[in-house]
């Protein structure tokens, strides 16, 4: 005769389906940066304070941002998903030969992107603060380097929004909702973690 032991099933052990990647502060950041640098775009012509501040907003947030991936921890550093020049071309063949890596962070690309972006949104901020100081105001070519600064963000952003739809198209997962929410599927194997 047979236990009600010996007849239960036996429990199986899953993988977890999602894992978290992005923490709230990452989010955070990410958001108030993209929207604030919008904002400043959309109403550089005309709306001086509403311009400024999200201007000023951009700045802190891209500053931030920047002390943290020198200074923080995991996903925060830079070191954690910005690759050397070869391991991002390598990375860069391989997509077009769509032999790429899903990575649980930032691929090669990427890293570069975010990197791209607080550059921009900082030299931009800071050239947009320094023309409103008695020493450069009306100084025309901080005026010419704003400007050419913050029309870049435009072609940099549709690169990354691009970069992001083509990741999640290849690897079957939506980045942009992970940015919202901060969880990714799992990490499978082959995946770099």
């Amino acid at each position: 005769m047979s236990s009600p032991l010996q007849d239960a099933p036996t429990p199986t052990l899953r993988r977890p389906s999602t894992q978290p990647v992005w923490s709230l502060g990452v989010r955070v950041l990410h958001w108030t940066l993209a929207v604030s640098m919008l904002v400043s775009f959309a109403t550089h012509e005309g709306v001086g304070k509403l311009h400024e501040w999200s201007g000023y907003l951009a700045l802190a947030a891209a500053c931030v941002r920047t002390l943290l991936g020198v200074a923080g921890q995991g996903y925060w550093r830079f070191s954690h998903f910005v690759r050397g020049l070869s391991a991002t071309l390598s990375y860069a063949r391989a997509v077009l030969h769509k032999r790429d890596v899903r990575y649980l962070g930032h691929n090669p690309l990427g890293g570069w992107m975010v990197l791209a972006l607080l550059a921009d949104a900082v030299a931009t901020g800071l050239s947009g603060w320094l023309f409103t100081t008695d020493r450069f105001w009306g100084v025309k070519w901080l005026e010419d380097l704003h400007s050419v600064l913050g029309h870049a963000l435009i072609p940099l952003l549709l690169l990354h929004v691009a970069g992001a739809v083509f990741t999640s198209l290849r690897h079957r997962e939506n980045l942009i909702a992970a940015m919202l929410h901060g969880r990714k599927p799992a990490a499978r194997p082959g995946d770099v973690v």
